[in-house]
């Protein structure tokens, strides 16, 4: 993905002002609306917020005016199937983190790189694969977008060495559980149990199987695995009973994730569990995609505006299940907008034509919010969405040259 403003000053001082803006929604669950209207950033890093009174913003090299529209932090899909670039051969995808990106997608955290062909299983080739991954996306973005990739599965054979071996070498996932040759609970306890110590986080494949190779993964096992994240506890695609849901929202303490090619009466009632428990800080969001339902572009957006319509909840907070709540559980310092973090930033409004009156009345109404702009480390990526509905006002921006 290009630049749209090349160079107006060397990327590391570069210095950006949105201005104008008419709703800042922070990403946090705890104070989901900012009483600003205008953001500071250079080099990439968020450095003010606040009233454009009290902002310094002499000396730009881009000013963007919202025109009174909303600013968000970009959107943080939790679950995510790559393999290298942007080609993903379960269903043929191409450009599919690009498309993803026009739909508000900035970063992407891997859940595994289940899908490349002839995957290895042995010691030496799980290690080598996860290494890969993570170097490859480390140094070159697709699109631009963050991807955290390198989420090696479990299989037999694996060694405590081999966890401590990895996280040296970066890796900070560890992929779906249960879709690996690992089967039995006390192993894959065992195995999580070393990545953490070794600052690796893990998630569970939760559900019935999806892919040959993956297996049904009951609440009891799930428990008793413990991993950071319960994967999709929607389904991916097949949903556990809702008793089921229910013992692991109970009965685990780590984050729920809801994702979008997944089962959506299991994904509301996963989210009435957690409002009723006071516990939507636990809410995480992802795609699951690539997977064979394909790569939903605007899924992100779409399950934002399905958790807010039919799970009665502001929108502004369900905003901060797609960002903030995502960006803690992985230890990121996007999602969030603060001081001190990188200004992944998207802008947008209500789509043409929508009943709702504002942009979270019509988010909350079940319809998608048009994309003026995308954000990444402060660079404008793209304007408007190709993707989204088009939205009612639009932002503009200017390279200021001296």
């Amino acid at each position: 993905m290009l630049d749209l403003f090349p160079d107006p000053a060397p990327s590391d001082q570069r210095k950006l002002v949105i201005e104008n803006i008419g709703l800042l929604l922070s990403g946090r669950l705890e104070e989901p609306i900012l009483d600003a209207d205008t953001i500071v950033a250079v080099g990439g890093m968020i450095v003010e917020i606040g009233k454009a009174s009290d902002c310094d913003t002499d000396g730009a090299d881009i000013i963007v005016d919202a025109c009174g529209t909303t600013v968000c932090p970009g959107l943080i899909d939790g679950h995510t199937h790559p393999t290298f670039g942007e080609y993903s051969p379960r269903t043929d995808n191409h450009s599919w983190i690009f498309n993803c990106l026009h739909g508000g997608t900035t970063t992407m955290i891997s859940a595994g790189e289940v899908h490349i062909a002839g995957r290895p299983s042995d010691r030496i080739g799980v290690k080598a694969l996860a290494i890969a991954a993570q170097r490859s996306f480390s140094a070159a973005r697709p699109a631009g977008v963050k991807m955290i990739a390198g989420a090696p599965l479990l299989e037999e054979g694996l060694l405590e060495e081999d966890f401590q071996e990895m996280a040296e070498a970066g890796i900070e996932l560890i992929g779906e559980v249960g879709i690996g040759s690992v089967a039995d609970v006390e192993t894959a306890s065992r195995m999580v149990a070393w990545a953490r110590a070794n600052g690796m986080r893990s998630l569970t494949h939760t559900g019935g199987p999806s892919i040959p190779g993956s297996r049904l993964m009951a609440a009891e096992e799930i428990i008793e695995i413990d991993p950071d994240v319960i994967g999709h506890i929607n389904g991916g695609h097949t949903a556990f009973a809702h008793s089921e849901i229910r013992c692991l929202c109970e009965g685990c303490s780590r984050a729920i994730e809801i994702v979008h090619n997944g089962n959506s009466f299991a994904a509301l009632y996963a989210l009435r569990l957690a409002t009723e428990m006071g516990q939507l800080e636990r809410i995480v969001l992802g795609t699951d995609g690539p997977s064979g339902a394909g790569v939903p572009a605007l899924g992100m957006l779409r399950m934002i505006a399905m958790l807010a319509s039919f799970g009665e909840l502001p929108a502004e907070k369900v905003f901060c299940f797609a960002t903030g709540n995502t960006a803690r559980v992985h230890q990121l310092p996007q999602g969030v907008i603060a001081p001190d973090r990188p200004a992944d930033l998207l802008i947008m409004d209500r789509a043409q034509g929508t009943a709702g009156r504002t942009l979270l009345e019509s988010v909350e109404l079940g319809d998608l919010p048009g994309i003026g702009m995308v954000l990444i480390d402060g660079v404008p990526l793209l304007r408007p969405s190709r993707n989204t509905p088009p939205a009612t006002v639009l932002p503009t921006a200017r390279r200021v040259l001296r």
